[in-house]
């Protein structure tokens, strides 16, 4: 960690005297993620979660040249996986909003395609789970800032973003979702409610113009062509 804070230190110290661009652009963000699972010891499938709200980052650019970048941002993210617990008829979506900060550089034309990877890190402060049986909803229970999840996500993301602005990503966690070691009194006793369930989350994203300076004019209308595009 600390030599990773040091490389990014390194890399801003550059770009602070090396800076061709400087603007900021926004998003949203639809997430469609799994999970790799342990169970009891033994590895499990997750099943897909797609969450298209509420994601929202915000990136600070700096383009270099015209083939390298680097940006820094911040994002509220909403993760989580779903499972089917083996051999019952019960299901658990789990999923929690974090606060994200991502750094990551840009290779290739900055202002059409290019690829671009980073390291983000991630503070979770609202935690939720459902429980279903035979898919009618039977339990639900939120948190704030709550121990039953790690306090502290981290993990790496690749991408690529092309011209017309569409912008896939994937991203890899590290940090495992829960906080196994977490305990709670049930009727008496202590029971670690995680202690035998393992998962790192995953996910594909699909995003528009993430890269996109936010001070940049919008498109008008220039004739016919434009009014027949907006009727398709």
């Amino acid at each position: 960690m600390k030599n990773l804070i040091l490389s990014i230190a390194l890399l801003f110290s550059i770009t602070a005297s090396a800076q061709t661009k400087s603007y900021f652009s926004s998003s949203g963000e639809m997430i469609f993620s799994f999970a790799k699972v342990k169970y009891n010891g033994k590895e499990e499938s997750s099943n897909l979660r797609w969450s298209p709200v509420f994601n929202a980052q915000l990136l600070h650019n700096y383009d270099l040249t015209q083939h390298f970048g680097v940006f820094y941002g911040l994002n509220i993210k909403n993760v989580g996986f779903i499972f089917d617990i083996p051999n019952s008829d019960t299901m658990m979506k789990f999923r929690t909003y974090n606060l994200g900060v991502p750094v990551g550089i840009k290779l290739g034309n900055v202002n059409g395609t290019f690829l671009y990877g980073g390291y983000e890190i991630e503070f979770p402060f609202h935690y939720k789970e459902k429980l279903f049986v035979d898919d009618d909803k039977k339990d639900v229970n939120s948190y704030w800032f709550s121990n039953r999840v790690n306090t502290m996500m981290q993990g790496p993301f690749v991408g690529i973003n092309f011209k017309g602005g569409l912008n896939l990503k994937f991203k890899y966690y590290n940090t495992a979702f829960f906080n196994r070691n977490y305990s709670e009194t049930v009727n008496g006793a202590e029971v670690k409610p995680y202690q035998n369930l393992e998962a790192n989350v995953f996910y594909f994203s699909i995003d528009f113009n993430v890269f996109k300076d936010v001070k940049a004019p919008k498109r008008k209308f220039t004739g016919e062509n434009d009014a027949i595009g907006t009727a398709l």
